[in-house]
Parts: structure tokens; C-alpha cells; sequence
């Protein structure tokens, strides 16, 4: 089940992923999965997916009705399919491995009630690139922007479904914009804070296909750690079980 470089890494409620140095995940991702207030009812797709990390958070309470998992990588989609196989979920989670460019015919349109992606946060050409190809990909517009992000959820979501993404405060207008272009309109917004002295450092937006413009809901700012050390009182919540490695709460 496991290859050399891989190992299990525990969620909470049971559920576990595989992951390893170039598939893994970060406190960003466990935020999207928590902002994105998944439905039992909802059919649901991650783009860019890595592993898989926001679908089997998903999986802990009140899973999705089915939710498709989409990652460019072979080695990423396979980690997943494994993944989905070792907890008994292969009749909810579908990994599919595809540029999101490209997903026509291979996922229906119009069809998902939300859709969630952690894109790559910078511009290609912006800063120091990585030259380990996952990681490049991973954090650099390299062979996806934000802009695909958004048309391409934008495609898939019904009328009135949700697309939520996590960014950079530098990119929010970049964000909103594109939204607006691809008649997704923002409608919730929250910024994180690493201490409660420090500028934001990520945004996590909401937006709703074809409805009315305006209407902005913003959020409290979310802090991730006590001034004095350690997680606040609702990051302890959002991370629920995964904190706790095997589950026991």
C-alpha cells in the first residue's frame, strides 16, 4: 500500500491519507476545508488536490454525496486512489487525474454545488522558484493561474453553487475581479491572521454562481495563534479531530 517515501498521516475520526515530501498539506488547506461548509447533499469538487487532503476532511462528519478530487500529477491521483481505497471510500470519492483546463468530458458542467481549490499563490516569474517540479507547480502559476481557477469552477457549478478558494490579501482584487468576469459573485470573505499583531496573511473567499451583485459578507478575522503561543480556541475547533491524531474526541 505504502511506498518508501510515503507515509499515513492520521485526520481525526478514523480517517487517514497518505502523504509524503511532495504530496502533502498545510494549515491552508485545513482552513479551505472548513470554510467551504460543506452539505451531506452537496456534490462537491477539489481542484488542484494534491493528495486529496480536503476531500478526506470532508469524510469525517457529514460527507459529501459524491465529490470528484482533481490533481495533474499521476503520482498525487494515485496517493488519493489509495487513499480512498484504505478507508472504504471508493464509492464517494472519485480521483481523477486531468489539467482542470481540460476537464470537458471528463466531469459534467453545471452540475456541483461547490467547488473549493488552494491555487498557487504566486505569479509565475514571482519570487525564488523552486526547482523540485511538484513544489514549483504547487506554489507558482506555472501551468495553472488564478483565472483558470475561476473559469473552470465557475463551468462546473450549478446555478446558485459555491466556489471557494484561499489566497493571498495581495491577490483579492485579482480575485474578486475574475470572479465577477466568470459571473460568480463574491459573497463571504475571511482573512487569517498568524497572531492578532500581525498583517493578514491569506484570505479565503466564497463566491455564488449567477446570483445578484453585492452583498459582501465579512467575516471576523481568523486568528491562528495566541500572542502568548499555541493555537486560539476556534483553530483547536477547525483542526477537531486531526489535532488529536487518531481521532479520540
Amino acid at each position: 500500500m505504502l511506498k518508501a517515501t510515503e507515509h499515513l498521516e492520521p485526520l481525526g475520526s478514523g480517517i487517514e491519507i497518505i502523504v509524503s515530501r511532495d504530496f502533502h498539506f498545510t494549515t491552508d488547506t485545513i482552513l479551505l476545508a472548513d470554510f467551504a461548509n460543506h452539505r451531506k447533499s452537496d456534490k462537491a469538487v477539489d481542484l488542484c488536490t494534491g493528495c486529496g487532503t480536503i476531500p478526506m476532511l470532508w469524510m469525517r462528519k457529514d460527507a459529501p454525496k459524491e465529490v470528484y478530487a482533481v490533481e495533474i500529477f499521476e503520482e498525487g491521483t494515485d496517493m488519493l486512489a489509495r487513499t480512498v481505497k484504505l478507508n472504504g471510500l471508493t464509492e464517494v470519492v472519485k480521483p481523477v487525474c486531468a489539467d482542470i483546463k481540460e476537464l470537458k468530458g471528463k466531469l459534467p458542467f453545471g452540475y456541483f454545488d461547490l467547488v473549493t481549490c488552494n491555487p498557487p499563490y504566486k505569479l509565475s516569474g514571482g519570487g525564488i522558484e523552486s526547482e523540485e517540479k511538484h513544489e514549483l507547480v504547487a506554489r507558482h502559476e506555472n501551468m495553472c493561474n488564478l483565472e483558470d481557477v475561476i473559469a473552470t469552477g465557475a463551468k462546473l457549478l450549478q446555478f446558485s453553487g459555491r466556489l471557494c478558494i484561499c489566497q493571498r490579501p495581495e491577490r483579492l482584487t485579482d480575485a474578486m475581479e475574475l470572479m465577477r468576469k466568470y459571473d460568480v459573485e463574491p459573497k463571504r470573505l475571511r482573512f487569517v491572521q498568524g497572531k492578532s499583531h500581525k498583517a493578514p496573511k491569506l484570505f479565503l473567499l466564497e463566491g455564488k454562481r449567477g446570483s445578484k451583485k453585492g452583498n459582501l459578507v465579512v467575516l471576523p478575522t481568523l486568528i491562528v495563534e495566541e500572542d502568548a503561543g499555541g493555537f486560539t480556541k476556534e483553530m483547536n475547533e477547525i483542526y477537531g479531530t486531526y489535532k488529536d491524531g487518531a481521532g479520540s474526541k
